[in-house]
């Protein structure tokens, strides 16, 4: 089929996106709503990085320089409230969106702008170490609980009329004269008008795009039972070296480490010592906290550490991948800018800063 060009495409065209993970579902749902038809194919569905994520919304506690990085988060974290109520409202399914806020403490002294003096900080957050001196408060920074999202973005993508397709591996993309003719899948080949790669760390198997997987280990405990009425915490706590992430259940998640490693599997003894001894300095009751569950997952990383959204070299395939630690947070935005890309061939000026040509050819 022909790419629908300088004009938008019609009701009823036909998408294939690859990936079935949170930035998968959720630009399906942009689609579908404007009148496409989506099929997502996925590989594996319990192996999306939105399982493992710890689901932050931290555009500003990750002090992000001035620049696009920034302006798309921040566009981002803004559409969360009412993105997130849509989703809701069509799964029925309850996402865990909490604007918190986040705590970043330091074990030095910055004196920056809006720095909390040693003072301060703990009167913000009682059971801090003492080793912690300062720190930033970011109150419109938040969560969302992703293991509730995916789901619920999952319920939503088919009660809207997406074809979800779980347990089929696209295994290649073939190409002629700057289009995508077919993909070859573990279910035979298939086809649609246009076409969307939203696979995170594995997109390098598909597309030969500077994407390689980052393995953060993470780990969770939970709140006692007797300190359930009151928790210790209800903000998040994003420290020097490691994060700290309650949920209103009484879980707390703790993250991550970042490990060029491939994709080998399992947590490590190292790697969860780490994560422990991290989080235990930083916030010492944690110590004594029941360990609830320890896994992995895979970050989809750029060379630069910024996503790798719009335009590909294929006028019939659109890139929304290399999320990198922001998946979660950017997932709304990336879902309505690569759903008006396709369906209304309009650019956003966002979407420049993105581009694959700032790497290599697709």
């Amino acid at each position: 089929m022909s790419a629908v060009k300088n004009r938008s495409m019609q009701s009823g065209s036909e998408i294939i996106i690859i990936g079935g993970g949170v930035i998968g579902l959720a630009t399906a749902i942009e689609l579908r709503l404007l009148g496409a038809k989506v099929t997502i194919l996925c590989q594996s569905f319990k192996a999306a990085a939105g399982h493992a994520a710890a689901g932050m919304l931290a555009p500003q506690a990750e002090q992000l320089p001035i620049g696009s990085m920034l302006d798309l988060c921040l566009a981002s974290r803004d559409l969360y409230p009412e993105w997130v109520q849509k989703i809701e409202s069509i799964s029925g399914v309850d996402a865990g969106y909490w604007q918190c806020g986040i705590l970043a403490p330091r074990y030095t002294d910055e004196q920056g702008i809006d720095w909390l003096d040693t003072q301060s900080i703990h009167q913000h957050q009682a059971g801090l170490s003492q080793s912690v001196v300062g720190g930033y408060r970011y109150p419109a920074d938040g969560q969302v609980d992703n293991r509730a999202l995916i789901q619920s973005l999952l319920i939503a993508s088919r009660s809207v009329g997406v074809q979800f397709q779980d347990g089929v591996k696209v295994t290649t993309i073939h190409r002629s004269q700057g289009r995508v003719t077919h993909l070859e899948t573990s279910q035979g080949e298939m086809s649609a008008q246009h076409y969307i790669l939203a696979t995170g760390a594995w997109s390098q198997q598909l597309l030969p795009i500077a994407i390689v997987p980052r393995k953060g280990q993470m780990l969770s405990v939970v709140v006692p039972i007797e300190h359930r009425a009151n928790l210790p915490l209800q903000q998040v706590l994003f420290g020097e070296e490691i994060y700290i992430v309650p949920r209103r259940d009484g879980r707390i998640i703790i993250g991550a480490t970042s490990e060029d490693v491939g994709f080998a599997p399992h947590n490590t003894l190292q790697g969860v010592k780490q994560l422990m001894t991290n989080a235990m300095r930083l916030f010492p009751p944690l110590q004594d906290f029941p360990l609830h569950e320890t896994w992995w997952g895979f970050r989809p990383a750029t060379p630069d550490e910024l996503p790798m959204l719009g335009a590909s070299n294929d006028a019939n395939l659109t890139l929304a991948t290399g999320h990198y630690r922001n998946g979660i947070l950017l997932t709304p935005i990336t879902a309505k800018l690569i759903a008006d890309l396709v369906w209304h061939q309009r650019t956003d000026n966002l979407l420049s800063a993105f581009s694959w040509q700032r790497f290599e050819s697709v």
